[in-house]
């Protein structure tokens, strides 16, 4: 990689950034700052701790972490996705204690890395490599002065989505579909974000009004009839909060499907409640989309949300990044997809890494991805196998991508070429 420049100016801290719980009732209010330990607010001062709550089975990784850096939380506290959110990894100083950082992280950390903040839900940081730099998790989540370099071809804004904007908050690019931005926040960061220019900072609050005027945009265009919620991360919002959402594009006859794009089961698999799963069952046909990037993610936690979101009739797809050095060979691919099945999962879409500012060192070349999917062909059941694509810069939309199994023509035959690498004449008359 042959960096052009870093960012032009100095980005605010990572650490001083806006970045707190979108509001978790219909007035859109915002919830509580994020705690420094579990049993001190911001001022430091004392609270009172959780009330009990349903407790949820931990891998043995995530166990050894909270009982070394979360001694004092209890297992309903653990299994709670609010104290989950309160409890974020966000300073410096915390993390230093969590992870041996490499003068790369560290680097990034106290220059205030890139576009977006940085937080980690204890949950995902248990599953972080305290002494790998190269793990998948870690590279995805920490930071480092690589994210701080911009690159011929790069943008901000790299799909084109705020010229295909006509409301605050919805883009609008495909004839019969949405993308309604619900929330900026998430629980955890990933560092390739799409849209980590309006991710983590406030930009995209879940106020009523700007919501409002998204749901008439949608009543008035009787040519929707999909819309996908995504953000930041909608399950960040409260059961109410949501459900008033869901209400709301229900009751615009025109629209047939809805869609929430979110990477809770992997990063706040204690948001998927029986009571959360319970309401959205009562908004079908109700699909969701998931993001999932290395097999590490797949632990017994998300087993269980992604079983409770499958058992209330939800059809589950993941959304999968490539991403240079976390999963780009067939080998890693093949075991996540696989333990996707396990999950009630399917591999919808394998994404060329988006040219967002600063992502240069996550992106691998488009035959590195039609590699893998011909290592997948063939090797795997066809459920198993994601459609490869690039959204295409500039709001050009997803374009799918894969091997040519098409090897040419021989009189009225078609020539084709298996996984295996053996010809086959198919009857295929030019004139039929």
């Amino acid at each position: 990689m042959n960096p052009v420049s870093l960012h032009e100016s100095r980005m605010p801290s990572l650490f001083e950034r806006e970045d707190e719980p979108p509001g978790t009732n219909a007035s859109g209010e915002k919830g509580v700052a994020t705690l420094l330990s579990p049993t001190q607010d911001n001022n430091g001062t004392a609270v009172e701790k959780a009330p009990a709550r349903r407790v949820m089975r931990m891998n043995p990784t995530g166990r050894r972490f909270r009982r070394a850096f979360f001694p004092d939380a209890t297992d309903q506290e653990w299994s709670d996705w609010k104290w989950q959110l309160r409890n974020r990894i966000q300073t410096l100083d915390l993390l230093r204690q969590m992870v041996n950082l490499s003068i790369d992280e560290e680097k990034a950390l106290e220059l205030g890395g890139g576009l977006l903040p940085f937080a980690v839900t204890p949950h995902y940081m248990g599953l972080v490599d305290p002494l790998n730099p190269e793990q998948a998790i870690r590279r995805a989540m920490i930071p480092t002065v690589y994210e701080l370099r911009k690159c011929p071809g790069e943008a901000d804004d790299p799909l084109g989505e705020d010229h295909q904007s006509p409301v605050e908050g919805m883009v609008h690019r495909y004839p019969d579909r949405v993308l309604l931005l619900v929330t900026g926040y998430c629980s955890s960061y990933c560092r390739y974000c799409t849209r980590s220019r309006v991710v983590g900072h406030g930009a995209l609050s879940p106020e009523t009004e700007r919501l409002q005027a998204a749901f008439d945009y949608i009543a008035r265009h009787t040519e929707i009839r999909d819309v996908l919620i995504s953000g930041g991360d909608p399950l960040t919002l409260g059961d109410e909060r949501l459900e008033w959402i869901l209400k709301s594009l229900r009751a615009i006859r025109h629209v047939e499907v809805i869609r929430i794009g979110t990477k809770v089961p992997a990063v706040l698999p204690q948001r998927v409640t029986p009571q959360l799963v319970r309401m959205l069952r009562r908004y079908h046909p109700l699909w969701m989309s998931l993001h999932f990037m290395h097999p590490d993610e797949c632990c017994y936690e998300t087993a269980r949300a992604c079983n409770l979101l499958a058992d209330a009739g939800l059809p589950l797809g993941s959304q999968t990044v490539l991403l240079k050095g976390i999963n780009d060979n067939v080998e890693t691919m093949r075991q996540l997809v696989h333990a996707l099945m396990k999950m009630r999962v399917r591999p919808y879409y394998l994404y060329q890494c988006d040219p967002i500012t600063g992502s240069a060192h996550f992106r691998t070349s488009v035959s590195k991805g039609i590699e893998i999917i011909q290592g997948l062909r063939g090797f795997t059941s066809g459920y198993a196998v994601p459609q490869y694509v690039i959204d295409a810069p500039g709001g050009g939309g997803k374009i799918p991508l894969m091997a040519n199994y098409v090897v040419g023509r021989d009189g009225d035959d078609l020539l084709l070429r298996n996984y295996e690498g053996r010809d086959f004449r198919y009857p295929d008359p030019c004139g039929a």
